[in-house]
C-alpha cells in the first residue's frame, strides 16, 4: 500500500471534504485522506490541520478523539499546515472560551475589538470579518511561490493571532488594522484565511504545500 502523503486531521469539526477535495484538484496523482486516526497521522508525509468554528470545541474534540500528540508531532516533525482554527490552536490562549491552545508558540488569540472596527470612513465594519481581503507577504516562504504579494484570500473569523514573536508572521491583513494572516516556522506554516476557498491563489498555496520541502 502507498504511504498516504497528505493526512487531514478529521477531529469533527470543519469542512474537511472541501479541503480534501482541493488537495485532490490541484495534485491528483497525491494519496490524500480524511483521518481521525493517530497511527496514520503518524506515519503521512503531510499533515493538514483545517477547521472553522470555536476554539474550545476544537480543542475538547482533539482531546475526545485523543489526537492532540499525533498533532503535536506533527508540528515537530514533517510539512504542517494549519487552516483557521488550525492556526489559532498553535498558540497558548485564546480569548474565546478562555482556553489554553496547543502551546507551540508563544502568543494569544484575540477577539476583533468592537471600537476598533471602523473603516477610514468612520462606517463600523462588521464581526466576523468575512470575504476576500489582501494578503501582504512579509517573508518570502515557498509556499507564496508564484502568488503575488496582495493576492487576495477569503476569511471567515472573529478572532486573530497576536504571536509574542514578531519574526513568526509571515503575512499580514488589514481589518482595519494589520493582523497576522499567515505564519511560518521551519516545518510549520498557517494560515487564518482559508486557502480552499480563495479561487486560484489558495489552489496555488496547496499546490505549493505539497511540492514543499522544509
Amino acid at each position: 500500500m502507498n504511504r498516504l502523503q497528505v493526512a487531514i486531521v478529521d477531529y469533527g469539526m470543519g469542512n474537511l471534504r472541501s479541503v480534501a477535495n482541493a488537495f485532490k484538484a490541484v495534485a491528483p496523482d497525491t494519496t490524500v485522506a480524511v483521518t481521525s486516526d493517530p497511527a496514520q497521522i503518524a506515519q503521512a508525509e503531510r499533515v493538514v490541520f483545517p477547521g472553522q468554528g470555536a476554539m474550545p470545541d476544537c480543542i475538547r474534540e482533539l482531546d475526545a478523539r485523543s489526537l492532540r500528540q499525533a498533532v503535536m508531532d506533527a508540528t515537530q516533525q514533517k510539512p504542517f499546515l494549519g487552516i483557521c482554527i488550525g492556526l489559532q490552536m498553535l498558540f497558548q490562549h485564546s480569548e474565546e472560551g478562555n482556553v489554553p491552545g496547543l502551546g507551540v508558540y508563544a502568543g494569544e488569540v484575540k477577539r476583533f475589538p468592537q471600537a476598533k472596527m471602523v473603516d477610514v470612513h468612520g462606517e463600523k465594519l462588521k464581526v466576523p470579518h468575512m470575504g476576500w481581503s489582501q494578503v501582504h507577504q512579509t517573508q518570502p516562504h515557498a509556499l507564496w511561490q508564484e502568488i503575488p504579494d496582495q493576492a487576495r484570500f477569503y476569511y471567515v473569523h472573529s478572532y486573530y493571532v497576536v504571536p509574542d514573536e514578531t519574526a513568526l508572521t509571515a503575512a499580514t491583513t488589514a481589518y482595519p488594522f494589520d493582523f497576522t494572516g499567515a505564519i511560518a516556522r521551519d516545518n510549520v506554516f498557517a494560515v487564518q484565511f482559508h486557502p480552499e476557498k480563495s479561487a486560484s491563489a489558495g489552489l496555488q498555496l496547496l499546490r505549493n504545500f505539497v511540492n514543499w520541502k522544509p
